[in-house]
């Protein structure tokens, strides 16, 4: 085994693992503005933005993971955080595009960021009913719960992710891919909520707190 292979981080330390939490609960806690208008042909424009998203997302994963070994290493969260915000643009702006942007809370910028990633985290939190989907609005107990959930999938994916960074130009080229193809997913899941119909239930207290005694506690 190689001298590279022995010093290849294996798990993501808890500190980490909440810093990825932590940036969850930031990026949920305000929506960005947008300087998008409400279009006429807003699936068009959604999809345009999208495009562009996807395109930004993978030049900017690309150059963060052509540091190699430990210095690619230590990239990893500054990288997911710098992909966030554009996915979480892209949201607000696909959000505005349908005129929804009013609409665009805590709870469905976490739907769409994370959906696709763990979408085991959502049950009983977002229903879907025809053409429409049901939120319902998470206690900060709730989010924080879900958020470090969500935190647990996002770090083993980074263990993945991480080996890329061993692989300087091969490396570069699969992550920014990967960056493209996450920006899509997130953008498909937008495009398919503000297409449709969004409905927000207000929980009472024992459902919150029925989630948070099913939610799975987040060491691991």
């Amino acid at each position: 085994m190689s001298e590279n292979a022995n010093q290849l981080p294996a798990v993501i330390s808890p500190l980490q693992q909440n810093r990825v939490t932590q940036a969850i609960l930031d990026f949920v806690s305000r929506s960005p503005d947008s300087h998008i208008g409400n279009s006429k042909d807003p699936d068009h424009e959604a999809r345009r933005l999208a495009s562009r998203a996807a395109q930004r997302a993978a030049l900017t994963a690309g150059s963060l993971a052509l540091p190699p070994g430990p210095l690619g290493w230590m990239t990893l969260l500054p990288e997911l955080i710098v992909i966030w915000k554009i996915q979480a643009q892209m949201v607000s702006d696909i959000a505005a595009a349908y005129g929804k942007h009013a609409e665009l809370g805590r709870e469905q910028m976490l739907w769409c960021l994370f959906r696709h990633t763990a979408a085991q985290a959502f049950r009983d939190l977002v229903v879907r009913m025809g053409d429409r989907l049901l939120f319902r609005r998470m206690s900060y107990t709730v989010l924080e719960r879900v958020a470090k959930t969500i935190g647990i999938k996002v770090s083993q994916k980074v263990i993945g992710k991480g080996v890329a960074r061993w692989l300087p130009v091969a490396g570069a080229l699969g992550v920014g891919a990967y960056a493209h193809y996450d920006t899509r997913q997130v953008a498909k899941t937008a495009i398919a909520m503000f297409s449709g119909r969004i409905d927000i239930e207000t929980p009472d207290a024992s459902f919150n707190e029925s989630v948070e005694a099913d939610t799975p506690p987040s060491t691991h």
